[in-house]
């Protein structure tokens, strides 16, 4: 099943990114990117709340739906900024066999 999700997942990244400066009249990952990056913010802030409501609602073949269009916009976002999945990777690797209150004790403060 990871195994899955993560090729999905990579050729997913492949398509998004040979859609930057593609034409936003055939693309809307192109016409993401022309918009800039708060209107790519914003769609994945839309995304999440979808998710968590289709969550609450437990029903879950429309939170797979939703979820699948937050990782969409997730990786546009990435793209957008710089970030790579292998960096989001790595981090998550670091993160391993590390408690999840101790982690979040030891981030900074905003």
């Amino acid at each position: 099943m990871a195994e899955e999700l993560g090729a999905a997942l990579d050729r997913l990244w492949q398509v998004i990114g040979s859609r930057r400066g593609a034409d936003p009249e055939t693309s809307y990952t192109a016409r993401l990117f022309a918009r800039g990056r708060a209107k790519i913010a914003q769609k994945l802030g839309e995304e999440a709340v979808e998710a968590v409501i289709e969550g609450v609602r437990g029903d879950a073949p429309k939170l797979v739906g939703e979820s699948a269009d937050l990782l969409y916009h997730l990786l546009v976002l990435w793209a957008d900024t710089g970030v790579s999945p292998a960096d989001v990777a790595a981090e998550l690797v670091r993160r391993e066999g590390a408690s999840g209150l101790a982690e979040k004790r030891g981030r900074a403060k905003l």
